[in-house]
């Protein structure tokens, strides 16, 4: 897979304050799927655009909603302490760099503890029954931590990252322009698309704590390799959909006009980012009359 560099822009041509550009898709005939979208100016704006803003959104009350989903295009300053700031930003390399080094490792020793044959499972329905489970069962338990890494994307982006924060709540807005807000606003800052290393990590170990309450190391681990390749795709889907040119007519053309509509028509729907999985049976799915335009 290869990423255009962050500088790539699609054409953008001002209108009373508005500017229209387009996607960076080419109509596709077969499903005539056409998307474009539009950014707002940031003159005349509810915040100061010269100070950094994670302080000032939170003042917005019953505002936010509304103008945290008008999207900008240019860099959000979040901070006012350099250091503080480059916290905030990651490349994309990055996330490859330091999970798949750990998938690895993870992956060998779950491996080699597997083989020993002395690992357990003990099913809470069968009173003094266990399993055992051996170096076979690490295909099946990797692939069943992807599958409940889908369902985590989907309700972390749809539950956590697309809360509503309480218009009164001065602190929750805050939080929730940490987390996401600030991605909507401003989608095409390449430098936040995708997540820090640290933040991650605390995912990583509040996920790996609940499994291994309940399962053996090795089951856990394996779960968790699992899920950790299946968050790299994500975090990497992501840039692609918001960066990348897919061919027209593949998966991923599709998914990206996906993603371009939940960013700029239907942000209450279209939760999935390497799939639609989720959204079939939470209803979330954004409606296919939205793609289909008479030529």
């Amino acid at each position: 897979m290869e990423f255009p560099p962050p500088s790539h822009r699609p054409t953008v041509t001002e209108s009373n304050g508005v500017s229209s550009e387009h996607s960076g898709l080419e109509p596709d005939t077969s499903t005539d799927i056409e998307v474009t979208y539009k950014t707002v100016s940031t003159e005349n704006d509810l915040v100061d655009w010269s100070k950094p803003l994670l302080w000032q959104v939170g003042h917005l009350r019953e505002k936010y909603d509304e103008w945290v989903h008008q999207p900008v295009d240019r860099h959000i300053r979040l901070f006012g302490s350099d250091l503080v700031e480059s916290w905030t930003k990651t490349s994309w390399y990055v996330v490859p760099s330091v999970w798949l080094p750990v998938v690895l490792l993870w992956s060998v020793w779950c491996n080699r503890e597997l083989a020993r044959g002395d690992t357990a499972l003990h099913p809470p329905l069968l009173t003094g029954a266990s399993v055992t489970v051996g170096q076979e069962w690490f295909p099946l338990l990797f692939l069943l931590g992807m599958f409940i890494w889908s369902f985590v994307e989907y309700s972390l982006h749809r539950f956590l990252f697309h809360m509503t924060p309480p218009a009164n709540n001065y602190y929750l807005i805050t939080l929730h322009f940490l987390l996401h807000g600030q991605h909507h606003k401003s989608p095409f800052d390449g430098s936040r698309l995708v997540f820090p290393p640290l933040p991650a990590s605390l995912f990583v170990a509040l996920f790996y704590v609940g499994f291994r309450l309940a399962l053996p190391s090795a089951v856990t681990g394996s779960l968790m390799v699992g899920g950790l390749a299946g968050y790299v795709i994500y975090d990497l889907t992501h840039y692609y959909l918001h960066y990348g040119a897919p061919r027209r007519g593949t998966y991923l053309y599709h998914l990206k006009a996906y993603h371009v509509k939940h960013h700029f028509e239907h942000q209450k729907l279209g939760f999935g980012i390497t799939s639609k999985l989720w959204d079939f049976p939470f209803q979330t799915l954004i409606p296919k009359e939205t793609f289909e335009k008479s030529h």
